[in-house]
């Protein structure tokens, strides 16, 4: 006995009641995954070892940040320190831009 629709699948269902799979949300899920991946796998080879943490843009892209492995604050930029090999964000550190050094002395010309 042969089934009248197409693929034998038997009685044809709506749209809306089945699991919708979009190629753009899998690759960007994928890319998501991916980078985090190769970021940590970077990281880990540099013999640094930090957290990643990931945000959402709000153009739905996504972000990711360090985070401090001393305040545990969100980060764009950690720093190793020279004598005690510390690593943390710029003030867990003390470390100060070289324009603050000066600040509020008058600069020779």
């Amino acid at each position: 006995m042969k089934s009248s629709t197409p693929y034998g699948l038997g009685t044809p269902l709506v749209v809306e009641t089945c699991q919708r799979i979009k190629i753009d949300d899998l690759l960007k899920q994928c890319r998501h995954e991916f980078k985090e991946a190769m970021m940590t796998s970077q990281l880990k080879m540099m013999g640094i070892d930090v957290e990643l943490i990931a945000a959402e843009t709000r153009f739905n892209g996504v972000r990711f940040w360090f985070k401090c492995p001393q305040c545990e604050r969100r980060v764009g930029v950690l720093f190793k320190h020279p004598l005690s090999q510390a690593i943390g964000c710029r003030l867990c550190l003390n470390l100060r831009y070289r324009k603050q050094r000066y600040k509020g002395m008058i600069e020779g010309k």
